[in-house]
């Protein structure tokens, strides 16, 4: 049960990141409440930058980690293909849901960290050609630095195991 709830919790932390990457154009907030201009061009962003780019992100995420929650599955019985087909199918629908909702509340933060003027600008480079390369390579580099941090996720989870066992030791904690 453990090795399963690890792997929702990777899954989990994975649906998190392609919310993150499909808003991560988002720089400093400015403080004051944003205008109505500026949340009608933020709107108009967020369409454009996530329009394709969820679904491809949450297909790239699921085939990389996968296989994990498929072992997990599969170490407690035996599931048969088909099913796993649709267990996998569910697990997108899942992540493309959590990811589109999550990106209903981009356009305010857009707006608060954007006038409507750097907002209509950000649009026009979306319309370049180096900016429609840009979203359309988003995803896979987005994908390829999950995956970068899922493999190096252990020995950041070890490295805390030990800080925290060294530090509450030190303070006469019995570990």
């Amino acid at each position: 049960m453990r090795s399963i709830v690890k792997i929702i919790r990777i899954a989990a932390f994975a649906a998190v990141l392609i919310g993150a990457a499909a808003g991560s154009n988002v720089a400093r907030a400015q403080g004051a409440p944003p205008s109505a201009e500026a949340l009608q061009a933020a709107k108009e962003l967020v369409t454009v930058v996530t329009k394709d780019t969820i679904k491809e992100l949450a297909a790239r995420v699921t085939a990389q980690v996968w296989p994990q929650i498929e072992q997990g599955l599969q170490a407690k019985q035996k599931i048969a293909p088909l099913q796993l087909a649709e267990l996998r199918h569910e697990f997108e629908r899942i992540q493309l849901e959590f990811a589109t909702k999550v990106m209903e509340d981009a356009p305010a933060i857009y707006a608060r960290y954007f006038t409507a003027a750097e907002l209509r600008e950000l649009l026009a480079f979306y319309g370049t050609p180096i900016g429609a390369k840009a979203l359309q390579t988003m995803p896979q580099i987005t994908a390829e630095a999950l995956k970068l941090v899922m493999s190096r996720l252990p020995q950041l989870q070890a490295d805390a195991m030990d800080a925290f066992t060294k530090v509450l030791k030190q303070r006469g904690f019995d570990i």
